[in-house]
């Protein structure tokens, strides 16, 4: 059993003793259905199914068997749980060379307000050692998807978890790098294509989007995933085998998920059951892509880790009223991890093609499943490019 499953598994009474009743608990209803897996609950910060037109966050946040947060206010929490940067730019190969630059700025692309944003960024960071990323120093800037610094959406929590999440895993493997919110009104395809712009048009380098939905109807979309000289990470789902967009945008990286699990100063890593993957309906094969199985855009590109039962420490609202430690999963928590190494590397990309181009700066994930499809490669993980994990997980930053 991992050191996060124990840790989680313990802080369940504790945890519950001290805060639940002042926030998680102040949620009348769970947000979403309580899953359970590999001894840890969890729901989706999201709940589905996406309808057409409308994508929704694939954040998964670890809860008691009510589907109420495991959360613990600062002043009562000396070590969150869950992986925090040092762990992450272990298990991933970054040194402290690569903690990125003023020079590149990530934007993260979310839907509806977060008002506590700066000031919940500021707790992780400063948790963690990480240097101040404020408004006033020029860090962090957040803007409405009219690129606006004001009249910005209102708040949805499950949404919020998700922006705390991002935010989060930016900070963590790119301590160095401005970073830019941009809230969508709603997450309509509609809206998250005009947050998508905007990022683009203030200077973003690298886009993170950790949320997708129905191939169907996308198609008028997809030119706004399509930036060249701009990295544009998407997480490629949390149900499990099947496709979502923008995942499936033969323009961006898409980012599966793992098990993540560390023995002494060792990682190991397993395709988690709950990444998206599989062959897309609508967009083309890209000319790096050349597995056999798919005729069109396979998913996904790469990944990281995304199991709740190994997840990683937030600092965000467990509530409408609170904000806490918490412990998250999901391919959510890939898409900008992956964001936070492009913008440590620094060099201009080529659409989603640099992983294919520097497979030897990837660790191959040979195990695990996301479901069923007759053991093929597009959903069980095995020797060289497989669905749930793609190329595999990062090693450095030089694939990026």
């Amino acid at each position: 059993m991992s050191r996060i499953r124990v840790v989680i598994a313990s802080a369940i009474l504790l945890l519950s003793n001290i805060f639940l009743p002042q926030a998680a608990q102040a949620q009348a209803n769970p947000p979403a259905k309580v899953e359970h897996s590999r001894g840890v609950y969890h729901v989706k910060t999201c709940p589905g199914p996406a309808s057409a037109g409308t994508a929704r966050c694939f954040a998964h946040v670890v809860t008691d068997s009510q589907g109420h947060p495991l959360a613990g206010p600062p002043s009562q929490v000396v070590t969150p749980s869950g992986y925090g940067p040092a762990d992450l730019r272990a298990a991933y190969g970054l040194t402290s060379a690569d903690w990125g630059s003023g020079a590149t700025t990530v934007a993260v692309v979310d839907a509806y307000g977060y008002d506590e944003a700066e000031a919940d960024l500021a707790v992780y960071r400063a948790k963690f050692g990480l240097p101040a990323c404020t408004t006033s120093n020029g860090c962090f800037k957040k803007v409405n998807q009219r690129g606006q610094t004001s009249s910005y959406p209102r708040e949805d929590t499950g949404w919020a978890q998700e922006t705390a999440l991002d935010l989060d895993m930016v900070s963590a493997m790119c301590p160095g790098c401005k970073i830019l919110l941009v809230q969508a009104d709603s997450p309509t395809y509609s809206n998250l294509a005009n947050a998508e712009n905007a990022a683009r048009v203030l200077g973003a380098k690298v886009i993170s989007n950790s949320y997708g939905g129905p191939e169907s109807g996308s198609s008028a979309y997809e030119p706004f995933y399509n930036y060249p000289g701009v990295a544009v990470t998407v997480s490629s789902g949390d149900s499990g085998y099947g496709v979502s967009f923008p995942a499936s945008s033969n323009h961006v990286t898409a980012v599966g998920g793992t098990s993540l699990t560390r023995a002494g100063t060792s990682w190991s890593e397993a395709a988690w059951s709950g990444a998206g993957s599989g062959c897309s309906t609508v967009y083309a094969k890209p000319s790096w892509q050349t597995d056999a199985g798919c005729a069109k855009r396979t998913i996904a590109d790469v990944s990281a880790v995304a199991d709740p039962a190994t997840g990683v420490a937030v600092y965000g609202p467990a509530s409408r009223k609170a904000s806490a430690w918490m412990v998250f999963g999901g391919t959510s928590v890939g898409a900008p991890l992956i964001a936070g190494i492009y913008g440590a590397n620094g060099h201009g990309v080529n659409n989603g093609s640099d992983p294919y181009a520097n497979q030897s700066a990837l660790k191959d994930v040979t195990s695990g499943s996301n479901g069923s499809c007759g053991g093929s490669y597009l959903c069980t993980a095995g020797p060289s490019y497989d669905g749930p994990t793609g190329l595999g997980t990062p090693k450095g930053v030089s694939a990026f």
